[in-house]
């Protein structure tokens, strides 16, 4: 079948760029100032996706209060060090061209602060590819990819919702698309699994930045 996408929204962490080192040794560091010791920083990637508040309250049961100074402890290591500790998977630099050449309109929308999503595009020069990139403000308020969506579909009234499709790894993205009645591609090469995609109704599963080429340009 022939897919009619023509705005494809992507997440950020997890689907362009492999982000695993920067966040969790900020949680890490984090975690550290309240005393607790990582043995397996591996466990840390659960952060990856979801507010990091949530993460803190939802992983560490830390109340709110901590949870903010949680967050506060993460950013001076990400500030400093972690922004810029991750690299591009394979591939996405010659999928984004690819996209580009075939008139396709590209997006982001992450629940990373707007302002760190801005710095890691322009540090790997992908910015240039994207029509809007939407992310949340630094205190975390309006991260719903939700919201970001229902923007990106509502600067194209003429657009029907057959032509968007929303691109990630997590639940977080399949949840979002399908709040706007728009298909989603779930990704197997981010932090999710095949199972957490089946779970929460991805439209489509690929598992490769080449399968997700070759999707979205048959």
């Amino acid at each position: 079948m022939i897919n009619t996408y023509k705005h494809i929204i992507l997440d950020l962490d997890g689907t362009i760029t492999n982000s695993e080192e920067g966040i969790t040794k900020s949680v890490e560091y984090a975690l550290n100032k309240f005393g607790i010791k990582v043995t397996d920083t591996k466990k840390l990637t659960a952060f990856i996706g979801p507010p990091l508040l949530d993460g803190f309250k939802t992983f560490y049961g830390f109340s709110e209060p901590d949870a903010i100074l949680a967050r506060k402890y993460y950013r001076d290591y990400y500030g400093e060090k972690g922004v810029f500790q991750k690299e591009l998977y394979d591939g996405i630099p010659d999928l984004l061209e690819s996209l580009k050449q075939a008139s396709k309109k590209l997006y982001v929308a992450t629940s990373k602060p707007h302002i760190y999503a801005n710095m890691i595009l322009d540090h790997f020069n992908l910015s240039h590819y994207f029509k809007k990139i939407l992310g949340a403000e630094v205190n975390e308020l309006h991260h719903d990819k939700a919201l970001y969506i229902k923007e990106i579909i509502a600067d194209h009234p003429k657009s029907s919702l057959d032509q968007f499709v929303m691109v990630g790894d997590r639940m977080h993205d399949i949840i979002a698309a399908r709040k706007n009645n728009i298909d989603s591609i779930g990704v197997t090469f981010g932090f999710g699994n095949i199972s957490e995609l089946k779970a929460y109704g991805a439209t489509h599963i690929v598992n490769s930045v080449q399968e997700l080429k070759d999707f979205l340009l048959p």
